[in-house]
């Protein structure tokens, strides 16, 4: 901060040199007058000027010190108060900015919100006709085009509940109820939904639950089963996919196994990532890259650590693992 401090005041510096130059010159250069006496009155000037240079310093560097060490998201209020006009303008300055930008963020706050709550209303509100056309289609004789159209209704119906559950997720502490879970009824219903999609593609499932509960949040564990299951079946054809639970070191594990396309070793660190479908396989236009991103998140919340295997070709398996000691326990006492 000196260095900086004397690069800003150099013009003084430099006129002040400048002057006693000129007076040790003018005392060389003048007979009548006493060298020694000169040099002495310099040397005086130079010790004051020092000294002034050294009160400067700490009053106006204890200022802008404030201001390099100010946090904006705790307010202008950290700031130290101005004690000389040229500060008055600079406190002026950034206190007119920083309410201008907290305006402008409350705004754009409040416009998001309003815009999310608009979206999932308007979700629900698409989720009737939907459950409409599952009872038309239903009615359809024809059984191979049944399956296709109920194949497209599934997916449309994918898409809006990952939709719906993206908006949820930045709100998601709010939204936990913890309880103990039954596994087994989550994944048959999983399993029930997808059925049609299943049979389309000649997929099984074989389920060996040795444990079957854990304590965790119904809803968004069946999210998250949701997503990895639906994964499952999307790159697999005519093959088993396995589920099995057991506990080991007193936590609970569960693993997905698939016997579909697998994920090439590049692409394995990267499945989690915002946005992140393929590095080559895009399965036509159909993946949007947030399923397993969103799944990532919603374990995070539940304490779910999330490990998958996959060799490419021949399948990939999710390992659920469940916290030995849930954070969540306490809570079910209430």
């Amino acid at each position: 901060m000196m260095k900086r401090f004397l690069i800003e005041r150099r013009s003084w510096l430099f006129l002040f040199l400048f002057f006693q130059t000129l007076i040790l010159l003018i005392g060389y250069l003048d007979p009548s007058l006493s060298f020694r006496s000169v040099l002495y009155i310099v040397a005086v000037f130079f010790v004051v000027f020092s000294l002034f240079l050294l009160i400067r310093y700490t009053r106006e560097v204890s200022f802008y010190k404030s201001i390099e060490d100010w946090d904006p998201t705790v307010g202008v209020e950290q700031l130290q108060e101005s004690a000389t006009p040229f500060e008055k303008v600079v406190e002026t300055v950034i206190t007119n900015q920083h309410d201008l930008y907290k305006n402008e963020l409350n705004h754009y706050a409040t416009s998001v919100e309003q815009e999310k709550d608009e979206l999932l209303s308007w979700i629900h509100e698409v989720k009737t006709p939907l459950t409409t056309m599952q009872l038309m289609i239903e009615k359809v004789e024809d059984h191979s085009l049944k399956e296709k159209i109920m194949s497209e209704w599934l997916r449309v119906h994918l898409l809006l509940d990952q939709q719906l559950h993206q908006r949820r997720i930045p709100f998601m502490e709010n939204d936990l109820y913890i309880e103990k879970v039954d596994l087994k009824a989550i994944l048959v219903q999983e399993i029930q939904s997808l059925k049609s999609w299943c049979f389309q593609k000649g997929i099984g499932f074989d389920m060996s639950l040795d444990a079957q509960e854990v304590v965790s949040d119904g809803k968004w564990l069946q999210f998250i089963l949701r997503q990895i299951i639906t994964n499952a079946v999307k790159y697999s054809e005519n093959s088993e996919i396995v589920i099995r639970s057991y506990q080991k070191d007193e936590q609970i594990m569960m693993e997905i196994q698939d016997f579909g396309r697998g994920i090439k070793p590049k692409d394995l660190p990267r499945i989690f990532e915002k946005g992140f479908t393929s590095t080559t396989d895009h399965h036509g236009h159909a993946a949007t890259g947030m399923g397993l991103y969103l799944t990532r998140q919603a374990a995070r919340t539940l304490k779910i650590t999330i490990d998958v295997h996959s060799i490419y070709g021949e399948g990939s398996t999710f390992t659920l693992t469940f916290p030995k000691k849930n954070d969540f326990v306490k809570l079910t006492s209430m």
